[in-house]
């Protein structure tokens, strides 16, 4: 548990200042949003991949391919919830990006910018798996508490680093 916590930038080696995650952090959540979320690479594999317009592969050719066996209803459902936590994903990544470059630029100590990126980045992870793999209306509910959760660790970081600013 100790090198997962120096992994994160949670604790240091003993002896050494606590590094920087940052960058890291970034480049994470960056093949997060746009590689590991998205739908392509399973598309491609149920061979409903359409790479003259990607966007349209499930509202268009999905259904067909339900009606066709090719790929079933909860399949289609969940490359749907993916599509989406793909987007949520893709469209919560500016305001991360906005909290670092914030934190980073007025000083916030690095247990604070890394222990934020350790929140966000956990949120995040979370809430894409409760998005895809969550079928049940009442438990959807936990994918908001989550998405509030990431957002609230970049309002931490811009609030702290507003402070500093004063």
């Amino acid at each position: 548990m100790s090198s997962l916590l120096t992994i994160l930038g949670l604790t240091a080696p003993e002896g050494l200042d606590l590094p920087n995650r940052a960058i890291p952090y970034l480049l994470f959540n960056w093949f997060y949003a746009y590689g590991i979320l998205s739908t392509r690479p399973a598309k491609r594999l149920l061979r409903i991949d359409h790479n003259v317009a990607p966007r349209d592969d499930l509202k268009v050719y999905g259904e067909a391919a339900v009606q066709a066996g090719k790929i079933s209803r909860r399949q289609l459902d969940r490359l749907k919830r993916q599509e989406a936590a793909h987007a949520n994903a893709v469209e919560g990544f500016p305001l991360f990006v906005a909290a670092v470059v914030v934190a980073l630029h007025t000083g916030l100590p690095n247990d604070v910018i890394n222990g934020i990126g350790a929140w966000y980045t956990i949120s995040r992870i979370l809430f894409g798996l409760a998005y895809v793999f969550i079928e049940s209306e009442t438990l959807s509910f936990s994918r908001s508490v989550l998405w509030w959760s990431g957002n609230i660790s970049c309002i931490t970081a811009l609030v702290l680093g507003g402070r500093k600013l004063n």
